[in-house]
């Protein structure tokens, strides 16, 4: 049996990539393959040059981003959030809070080497999306990780020092490489790019061919 691998690049402050998440995991729920795909997920950051260990309110760092005022940010909010809610998601985005996700990432790829980068990416997804939480704050990595399995001694280890960002910054390089600029971005066996959280359809078309057409090094 070949396997379809999928390679995601994602922000665990993205509104879309959660939404692209769920639509992916609809697709690959109808796929008549799914058994044969597997799903890896990479670091990237929607805003590399938001200062290490400052906190704002999603809406003001939107606005002051944007150039739009706060009635239009609301709007911009609300509209995503409910085709979120088209999907099973609850947004909380008025409440969530704007940080560097470095140290997020740095935790799902720690999480990665025990075999769980995929629920700590969701796990930290829901947490700053659904959830509000300050997805920076040492201790709250801690607990986001415990939840999914991640030692707590290993996280706050990799938290004191600088263990996994020489990962993270190839992640960002390798998804240039594959002409990502922005995200979600998502590269099928290395060969088919889907930009954006594209409908269902789209991701199960996709899916298709290239379980269809693999490439050379798929074969």
């Amino acid at each position: 049996m070949s396997t379809l691998r999928v390679d995601i690049w994602s922000d665990i402050v993205c509104p879309w990539c959660y939404i692209g998440k769920r639509r992916l995991e609809s697709a690959l729920g109808r796929f008549e393959h799914a058994d044969e795909v597997e799903v890896h997920w990479h670091s990237f950051q929607l805003d590399p040059s938001h200062p290490k260990g400052q906190r704002r309110p999603v809406l003001e760092a939107l606005a002051e981003k944007t150039g739009a005022s706060p009635a239009e940010v609301r709007a911009m909010i609300g509209k995503v959030t409910d085709l979120a809610a088209a999907e099973g998601l609850t947004y909380e985005l008025t409440r969530a809070v704007a940080v560097n996700t470095i140290d997020a990432h740095r935790l799902s790829h720690l999480a990665a080497a025990h075999g769980l980068g995929g629920p700590m990416h969701e796990r930290l997804l829901r947490a700053h999306l659904c959830e509000a939480e300050v997805v920076d704050d040492p201790d709250t990595l801690v607990r986001l990780g415990a939840e999914v399995g991640v030692p707590e001694d290993e996280t706050r280890r990799m938290l004191d020092g600088d263990t996994y960002a020489d990962a993270v910054r190839a992640d960002f390089d390798a998804g240039r490489r594959f002409g990502a600029t922005g995200v979600p971005f998502f590269v099928l066996n290395r060969a088919y790019g889907v930009s954006g959280a594209q409908p269902s359809d789209t991701f199960l078309h996709a899916l298709r061919t290239a379980h269809a057409n693999p490439t050379p090094a798929n074969r």
